[in-house]
C-alpha cells in the first residue's frame, strides 16, 4: 500500500465523519506524516499532544503547552474550540481509567460528529473502554512499502555522503534482495540496518544482505511468539510419505514468476491430520528444507495473555513477523490445542478461541504474502468443521502408522544420524517385531539401544534392539480405539501420505 493510498483512506475517514480513529503502531513519526499529509490536503490543522509537552501545533514542535498537559484540562480545552482539526494523541489510553477523562471524551467525541474534526489516538497498544470503541474507527498502518523502503535507502546514503541509491554497488537483482530483506521492517529498522552495513563496508554491497537477515530474525525471536529454524541448519529427513512429496514437487511451481504471470496465487497452506509420532511436525521442518526456505514455528503457548485482547494482538503480531520473512513455511503444531478447538466456541475462555480461530481464517483466506501455512493435528474430534472444509487449505493429508517400507526407512535413517551402518544390520526382524510403531517409537527403540550398547561397551546390533522393541509398548496398543477411529474418521476424506 503507498503512501497515498494510505492517505487517501485517512483522508476518507475524515470526511465521513468519524470523530475518533486509533492508529496502533511504535512508528510515531509515521504516522504524525501521515496526518500532516491529509491535514494538508484537507486545509486543517494538525495538533500534537503528549503528557510531556501539552497539546502544540504540529509545525511548531519547540513550542510548550504546560496548561494542556493535564488529560482533562486538554478536553476541555479542545472542546472549546471553534476550528475544524486534527487532533494526535499520544499515549492517551491509560487516562481513560479516570471516569472523567473518559465521560469528557466521550463528550468530545459526540461534538465531532458534528464538526468533522477528528482526534487520532496512537500508541503501541490502544485500549479503549467499550462505550469508546464502539465511536472509535481502527486504521491499520502497514509497513513501509518498496518505495518508502527505496526512499530510507536513498536517505541514508545521502547522509552518509553519497549522492543517491546509485552510489551503492547493488546490481538489479542484489537491489531486489535487499528490498526482500527489509521488507517487513519499519522504517527506523531498516534505516539502522542499512546504516549499519554501510559503516561496517564503507559502501551497500551484496555482503550486507546476510546481516540484515540476521537482524529480522533477531526480531523474530526477541518477540518470543514464533521459532526460527533457519535453511542452513535444517538437514531433516522423511521416510515414506510419497504422495505428499510428490504434491509439494507439483505446487512448488506457485512460487515461481511463470505462475505470477498467468494470475496464480502462491500455495496457501496444508493441513496435516493423523496418529501421533508418525511425522507430522518433521513433514513442516522437510518441507521448508525442500523448498529452501526458513521456517517459523508457531509458540502456541506464548499467544495466551491473561490481559483481554492481548491474546488476539499476540496472533496478529506473530501473522505480521511471518509475513515479514516471506516467502516462508509457517508451521502451527497441534493447531487444535490454540486457535481451532470446537472447545472455545462456549464460554470456558470467554470465546478466546472463537476469535482466534476467526482471525486465523480471515487471514488464511485474504493473505498476499508468499507464507506457505503447515497446520498439524492430532485430534479431528475438536477441529472445527469450517477448518476442514476444501478451500480453507491447498490440500489435508492423512498421517497414518507407518507401512513396511516405511519403516526400513526410518530405521536406516535414525542408524545414520548416529553414526550406524544400517547395512550391518539384520532389519528384516526389526521390521515384522515393529509392526503397529510410530516413526517416533522406532526412533526411541534405536536412542534406547545405542545407551544399552554404549552402556554395556559393545557394539550395537540387531539383537540389542530386538531387546529394546519387547520393552515397548506402542501407541497403537494403548490407544489402540482412539486410532481406529482416527482412521475410521479420515477413510475417504483426506489423501493419504502415501
Amino acid at each position: 500500500m503507498s503512501q497515498n493510498t494510505r492517505v487517501g483512506d485517512v483522508k476518507a475517514l475524515v470526511l465521513s465523519f468519524h470523530p475518533v480513529i486509533v492508529i496502533e503502531t511504535l512508528e510515531e513519526e509515521r504516522a504524525r506524516s501521515l496526518l500532516s499529509a491529509v491535514a494538508g490536503q484537507l486545509r486543517m490543522t494538525l495538533f500534537e499532544w503528549s503528557v510531556t509537552r501539552g497539546l502544540t501545533r504540529a509545525e511548531e514542535p519547540n513550542v510548550l503547552n504546560r496548561m494542556t498537559a493535564n488529560p482533562l484540562a486538554l478536553l476541555q480545552h479542545i472542546s472549546g474550540l471553534r476550528l475544524k482539526a486534527v487532533f494526535l494523541l499520544k499515549d492517551f489510553s491509560p487516562h481513560f481509567s479516570d471516569p472523567a477523562v473518559a465521560r469528557q471524551f466521550r463528550e468530545l467525541a459526540d461534538y465531532f460528529i458534528q464538526t468533522r474534526s477528528t482526534v487520532v489516538l496512537s500508541g503501541e497498544t490502544v485500549s479503549l473502554p467499550s462505550e469508546i470503541e464502539a465511536a472509535a474507527v481502527r486504521y491499520k498502518l502497514q509497513l513501509p512499502d518498496r518505495d518508502e523502503l527505496e526512499e530510507v535507502v536513498k536517505n541514508v546514503l545521502q547522509s552518509l555522503g553519497g549522492d543517491s541509491f546509485g552510489a551503492s554497488e547493488l546490481g538489479p537483482a542484489d537491489r531486489d534482495a535487499l528490498f526482500n530483506a527489509l521488507h517487513g521492517l519499519t522504517s527506523n529498522q531498516a534505516r539502522q540496518a542499512v546504516t549499519y552495513a554501510i559503516v561496517k563496508d564503507r559502501t551497500l554491497t551484496a555482503k550486507a544482505l546476510p546481516e540484515i537477515l540476521e537482524r529480522k530474525v533477531q526480531l523474530v525471536r526477541e518477540g518470543g511468539l514464533l521459532e526460527y529454524y533457519p535453511e542452513k541448519d535444517n538437514r531433516y529427513e522423511l521416510g515414506g510419505f510419497a504422495n505428499l512429496k510428490g504434491w509439494l514437487g507439483r505446487v512448488r511451481v506457485g512460487f515461481t514468476p511463470e505462475a505470477r504471470a498467468m494470475n496464480l496465487s502462491a500455495p496457501k497452506g496444508i493441513l496435516i491430520v493423523g496418529v501421533p509420532g508418525c511425522g507430522k511436525s518433521l513433514a513442516a521442518k522437510v518441507i521448508a528444507r525442500e523448498w529452501k526456505l526458513p521456517l517459523l514455528k508457531l509458540d502456541a503457548g506464548s499467544l495466551f495473555d491473561k490481559y483481554i485482547g492481548e491474546s488476539e494482538k499476540n496472533f496478529r503480531k506473530a501473522i505480521t513477523m511471518a509475513e515479514s520473512m516471506a516467502p516462508v513455511v509457517f508451521w502451527i503444531d497441534e493447531i487444535e490445542k490454540s486457535i481451532a478447538t470446537t472447545a472455545g466456541s462456549g464460554e470456558a475462555d470467554g470465546g478466546l478461541s472463537r476469535r482466534l480461530f476467526g482471525e486465523f481464517l480471515t487471514w488464511l483466506q485474504e493473505k498476499r504474502e508468499e507464507v506457505f501455512v503447515v497446520a498439524t493435528a492430532n485430534d479431528l474430534s475438536v477441529l472445527p468443521p469450517e477448518l476442514l472444509r476444501k478451500g480453507r487449505f491447498d490440500e489435508i493429508f492423512f498421517v497414518d502408522l507407518p507401512n513396511r517400507e516405511e519403516r526400513e526407512a526410518i530405521f536406516k535413517i535414525h542408524l545414520s544420524a548416529r553414526e550406524q551402518d544400517a547395512s550391518r544390520f539384520d532389519l528384516s526382524p526389526l521390521l515384522e517385531a515393529t509392526e503397529g510403531f510410530s516413526g517416533a517409537e522406532i526412533e526411541q527403540v534405536v536412542v534406547a539401544a545405542i545407551y544399552r550398547c554404549l552402556s554395556l561397551k559393545r557394539p550395537l546390533d540387531t539383537s540389542l534392539l530386538l531387546e529394546e522393541i519387547k520393552q515397548t509398548v506402542p501407541l497403537s496398543v494403548t490407544r489402540r480405539e482412539e486410532i481406529e477411529h482416527l482412521r475410521e474418521t479420515a477413510s475417504g476424506r483426506f489423501v493419504s501420505v502415501r
